[in-house]
């Protein structure tokens, strides 16, 4: 097996660049506005309402932090997955992924990156996220004191909160370094030892990711309605991740193929990519409708007012957003990818994994922005620039990952296996 490396060309790192500089001046230009008039107009219709929920009204700085971790939160997500769906791929024994492992290994490189912007975000914007940060909720003699938050502050509080978070990053980057360690080793040595050490790191890396993926999901989305609460909510949110994250690996393959890299992946490779990227759109609808329409039928206030707020509360705010994200992510990925021709073509899976991307990132749109901006939210020159800015370091990260060893793992036991997979 030869080696294949990719490079980056300078014309391509500078797009990134370009890409972040104007996600900065977009994101700029939003707070200017927001602050000169704009954000003033949403604190005062929102104001009241919000006042009268127990939350503040939306200001820029608000609007702001909560773009900032809606984003890492996403991108942390995906970069995640790179490790899962590796981990996955090891104790599955799968021999047609090979070729493409490089990829997901890549995806893994923003990981702390993302785990040093989620702990500044925290400490300079947890008021503006979290309402369960405010001291007053705690204390039984301040009128706004809130006995079923004050009941949780066993585990939310923010000294646990932190330590959950480093822990959780330490734990990933950890195993990530670990994996990435064994498959650069085993292109330099050979040998099976190293196929059968990642077998148990993937193992391990499962049982902590199955914990950590439902807690983190908890803490990072499912406090900031902090009444509210799902039992499902862990696996909705690791479906929205992991949906996002093969789509990320899909459009990647696609991308360097089209370039001219990759050329022992076939139509057979994608086909397996397609089949994933179609079946978890189906898992992740049936996740969200399960959770829906439980609470819909139940139709309990506290379950229910969830759902309330983003159909018909905030002034139906959300209402257009609640309905673009399943025709996005489930209608659009289910009609287009049905047939087997679909899963094969490029061109096809390339609409397909943008949309999904794009879709996914509206998902958790929907999950934060309705428990803390209210009717403050909007998606306009603050939300554009900060995912733009994202997108860019992010790509940074994991294009930077891809040059770091061969885009064909040479030494793989199964190696051949991918090389003439055949669906």
């Amino acid at each position: 097996m030869t080696e294949e490396r990719l490079i980056i060309s300078r014309k391509t790192n500078n797009r990134f660049f370009i890409m972040i500089a104007v996600g900065a001046v977009l994101l700029i230009a939003g707070i200017i506005f927001a602050a000169a008039g704009g954000g003033a107009e949403h604190g005062a219709e929102g104001g009241h309402e919000a006042a009268a929920a127990g939350h503040e009204a939306a200001s820029w700085s608000k609007r702001l932090f909560v773009n900032l971790w809606m984003n890492n939160v996403y991108f942390t997500g995906i970069a995640l997955i790179g490790t899962f769906f590796v981990a996955v791929q090891y104790v599955a024994y799968a021999g047609w992924s090979v070729l493409i492992k490089r990829i997901p290994e890549a995806l893994s490189y923003y990981l702390p990156i993302g785990g040093v912007l989620m702990l500044l975000i925290y400490l300079f914007g947890s008021h503006d996220i979290f309402h369960w940060t405010h001291e007053y909720l705690y204390d039984v003699n301040d009128p706004r004191y809130d006995p079923i938050i004050a009941g949780k502050s066993g585990y939310l509080n923010t000294a646990f909160f932190l330590i959950r978070m480093v822990v959780y990053f330490a734990l990933w980057i950890f195993f990530f370094m670990w994996l990435r360690r064994e498959s650069i080793n085993e292109d330099l040595y050979g040998g099976t030892a190293y196929y059968h050490k990642s077998i148990r790191i993937s193992a391990m890396f499962l049982v902590v990711f199955g914990i950590t993926s439902s807690t983190s999901a908890w803490d990072w989305v499912l406090s900031i309605d902090t009444h509210w609460f799902s039992t499902m909510f862990g696996w909705y949110v690791f479906a929205s991740w992991w949906v996002s994250g093969l789509a990320a690996i899909t459009l990647t393959v696609i991308i360097l193929k089209q370039n001219g890299y990759l050329r022992m992946v076939n139509a057979n490779h994608l086909h397996d990519l397609g089949k994933f990227v179609f079946a978890f759109s189906i898992f992740w609808t049936y996740i969200w409708f399960s959770q829906f329409m439980l609470i819909w039928y139940a139709n309990i206030p506290e379950e229910s007012i969830y759902y309330l707020e983003r159909l018909g509360g905030n002034g139906g705010h959300y209402k257009w957003i609640f309905f673009t994200n399943l025709l996005i992510n489930f209608v659009f990925p289910f009609l287009v990818l049905m047939t087997r021709d679909a899963k094969r073509q490029m061109i096809m899976l390339k609409l397909v994994t943008i949309a999904i991307l794009v879709g996914h990132w509206l998902d958790f749109y929907l999950m934060m922005m309705p428990g803390t901006m209210r009717e403050g939210a909007g998606i306009g020159l603050i939300e554009i620039g900060t995912a733009l800015l994202f997108l860019g370091i992010f790509l940074l990260a994991f294009t930077k990952g891809l040059t770091k060893a061969s885009l064909v793992p040479l030494n793989h036991p199964f190696v051949e296996e991918s090389v003439h997979h055949h669906v």
